[in-house]
């Protein structure tokens, strides 16, 4: 670990920056406050360094994290275009240990500004921190990477994946690598499901900027969802350390491809009408602010894939997520084979075992055969469940853990950006085609009525 390293929060004056990046930062140097950090804001808009300091001392206090401002307290900001060669030149002069350019823009722009940077004397070991989506398709994607590598190794390009920081994708790997019970199973000839989904209760709350021309394909399952299958589906590497996770992780991704390579029958889209979601009455999508309809944007999408090599063949991986549903539903569901023989005596129906790990609250749930208590011959369902708490920090507070010390284990690989792409790349072409119909569920429902439910 560096002894001091100078932040650079690019994009200082956004929602991002204020609502998830400072509490996060709050709760890091409040749970390791021998941290050294330099912070550093800089945005279009005409703040001055007071503004700047309330905002950051009013995001700690947000999270409850008070304290922590005296150690940032000489914060500054600076009015900067980032897509000017002159105001990056400025803005990463005089480094006081390394530098972490954290670009908390749109996609657009932080790719503007990596442009630029190619004017720029870098200094040694800084780091670049790009938020999702990396590109807009696998070309973009290999585009993209082709640019950042020419300004910094790749072990200091951070593709930002907070999904990565969540402490349940984290325990993922205690859970399968340290239980004997797990470890020799964990294959398709045990396994006949996975289901990775993150159902929201929100609905587009004023990102139509953004998510109209993303939709719920790109912002979450090619952004987040593959990289936690990847988890999940890896083989076990030697060590959970930057370059052995990743290999493992980009592994799966290159063998990852839509069920029976057929996009249209492999997926689904809708998108919400209007509805009550808990208290809330939501319009319909195409009714919100910004939303152009033409662009027939999802917010709810499924995609079946499936992992080819000799551990995951033939097992579907489903991946799912939406906006405006009946619940905030994260979760992993692994779904176990039925045993193959069931002794005659015993009664009742007895399904594969079931393992859950929730995203929020983060809990494991195992569901099993047992014997019933009335009739010892009837085979019941019971639920074995463990609370795993939150985990010490933040999801965002472990992605900054990981670029403050230039760690880059929980970041997407250059190569893994552009898997994920191609893989998902199929499934938009169809869409597109209008190969797959558009449907659509009232706000507050579980989704399109004739959608076959998942476990």
């Amino acid at each position: 670990m560096a002894n001091e390293t100078t932040l650079v929060i690019l994009g200082a004056s956004g929602d991002l920056t204020s609502r998830l990046l400072l509490p996060a930062l709050g709760q890091l140097l409040t749970m390791e406050p021998h941290r050294r950090v330099r912070l550093r804001g800089a945005g279009i808009d005409d703040w001055d360094d007071e503004r700047w300091r309330d905002t950051v001392r009013n995001s700690f206090a947000s999270g409850g994290f008070e304290q922590a401002f005296a150690a940032v307290a000489e914060t500054t900001y600076q009015r900067a275009d980032i897509t000017d060669p002159g105001d990056l030149e400025q803005l990463i002069a005089d480094p006081s240990g390394r530098i972490a350019l954290y670009f908390a823009v749109p996609p657009a722009v932080a790719a503007a500004a990596c442009e630029a940077l190619a004017d720029v004397t870098i200094p040694e070991g800084t780091v670049l921190a790009l938020e999702k989506p990396f590109g807009v398709d696998e070309e973009s994607a290999r585009r993209l990477n082709a640019t950042v590598a020419g300004l910094v190794p790749e072990e200091q390009i951070f593709r930002i994946d907070h999904f990565l920081g969540r402490s349940t994708t984290l325990n993922l790997l205690g859970v399968r690598f340290t239980n004997r019970m797990f470890a020799p199973v964990w294959s398709a000839q045990h396994i006949e499901s996975v289901v990775i989904r993150y159902d929201e209760m929100l609905g587009l709350e004023g990102r139509a900027g953004y998510y109209d021309k993303a939709g719920a394909l790109a912002d979450m399952i090619q952004s987040h969802l593959l990289q936690v299958m990847a988890v999940l589906a890896m083989e076990p590497p030697a060590t959970i350390h930057e370059r052995d996770f990743r290999d493992a992780t980009a592994a799966v991704l290159r063998a990852t491809h839509v069920w029976q390579d057929d996009p249209a029958a492999a997926s689904r889209r809708a998108r919400y009408t209007a509805g009550t979601v808990g208290e809330r009455r939501l319009p319909s999508y195409v009714d919100e602010p910004g939303v152009d309809s033409s662009r027939d944007t999802e917010t709810l999408a499924e995609v079946t894939c499936e992992v080819r090599n000799d551990r995951w063949r033939g097992v579907p991986f489903t991946l799912r997520s939406g906006k405006a549903l009946a619940g905030k539903d994260g979760e992993v569901v692994v779904t176990f084979r039925p045993v193959n023989h069931v002794p005659d005596g015993l009664t009742g129906a007895a399904p594969g075992a079931v393992l859950r790990f929730s995203l929020g609250p983060d809990r494991m749930d195992l569901e099993l055969n047992v014997n019933g208590g009335d009739d010892p011959f009837e085979l019941e369902r019971a639920t074995l469940e463990a609370d795993l708490g939150a985990g010490a920090l933040k999801a965002y507070g472990e992605v900054l853990s990981g670029i403050l010390d230039a760690d880059a284990m929980l970041a997407v690989r250059g190569d893994a950006a552009e898997q994920s792409w191609r893989i998902v790349d199929p499934v938009l072409a169809a869409w597109r085609a209008g190969d797959v119909p558009l449907d659509e569920y009232p706000a507050g429902s579980l989704g399109p009525e004739h959608w076959p439910p998942l476990p």
